[in-house]
């Protein structure tokens, strides 16, 4: 599944974990959850913004990135599917532009909570990636799963990354989130093309045995396509999709093997960030920005 953003390049440092004051009716209500400029961030309020989203979702998934069309895609102009329904919508609005909030929105995550996907049948990664078992060896924990992020081409900058990353950590912390996962994409679907990259990936970031996620079996493709000797980290470094080597920089590590999205043309890899592990500069950085605009 290809998400598309932008990294961030730096982040200020801080001593301790964030506490969010921002109230459970107004994280709910979609109340901001931060603001720089004229972009804020905030959960989407009704069925008219999911459909704004799946539409912005669309524009890039299908229009700018060739996702494979189906039957249903002739006749609309959205990405949805049924998690659509279950999950909360964060997303971004540049309040400058005119018309609507609804036509204002120019990107966005999908958050899926463990009590509500264990409700509908499992998580979305479930069909990529062994995350079930993740979440059964870990019981004192409650696990998010981020998805189908993107961000307008004309917005793909270091300030909206930043304010999707405020929005994210006030609905951690608002919900006691204890671990984040989720899939991460290169564009096509030959891993052999990202040798270099995927190679780094399951020789340097690999994560820890207790937060082992491997691809389910039939899907399953590896990653370690050179030597560790073989690989330039440098150059691996350069050719990681700006989502990835943001992930990387909070904290995050990569599951066992690399899966292929067709419909989406993608090669997908899996992303696991136990919450306490997170950077302590990016924890208190993105925690306090979300407690300043609450207080």
């Amino acid at each position: 599944m290809q998400t598309v953003l932008q990294e961030r390049d730096d982040h200020p440092a801080a001593n301790k974990p964030p506490r969010m004051a921002r109230s459970h009716d107004a994280v709910m209500a979609g109340e901001a959850l931060g603001r720089i400029g004229s972009l804020e961030v905030r959960l989407a309020r009704d069925e008219a913004e999911i459909a704004a989203v799946q539409e912005v979702r669309f524009r890039v998934f299908y229009e700018e990135l060739g996702a494979r069309r189906t039957a249903f895609h002739s006749l609309e102009t959205r990405d949805a599917d049924r998690f659509d329904a279950l999950c909360d919508h964060l997303l971004v609005v540049d309040t400058a532009l005119p018309g609507p909030d609804h036509r204002r929105i120019v990107g966005t995550y999908r958050l899926l909570r463990q009590e509500i996907a264990a409700k509908a049948g499992g998580f979305y990664s479930n069909d990529e990636f062994e995350l079930q078992s993740l979440v059964a060896r870990h019981p004192g924990q409650r696990f998010l799963e981020l998805g189908r992020s993107c961000v307008l081409k004309e917005y793909r900058s270091k300030r909206t990354i930043e304010i999707l990353w405020q929005g994210i950590f006030a609905y951690i912390n608002h919900h006691a989130i204890g671990v984040m996962t989720g899939c991460a994409s290169f564009h096509g679907t030959e891993p052999a093309a990202h040798a270099e990259a995927l190679s780094y990936l399951a020789h340097h970031c690999r994560t820890e045995p207790q937060w082992d996620v491997r691809a389910v079996r039939h899907r399953y493709c590896a990653m370690d396509l050179m030597p560790r000797e073989a690989v330039n980290a440098k150059s691996a470094i350069a050719a990681l999709p700006p989502l990835i080597k943001g992930y990387l920089r909070v904290g995050a590590r990569i599951g066992d093997g690399c899966v292929i999205d067709h419909d989406f043309g993608t090669t997908d890899v899996f992303i696991v960030m136990p919450v306490a592990e997170i950077g302590a500069r990016y924890m208190n950085y993105y925690g306090a920005e979300a407690e300043r605009f609450a207080a």
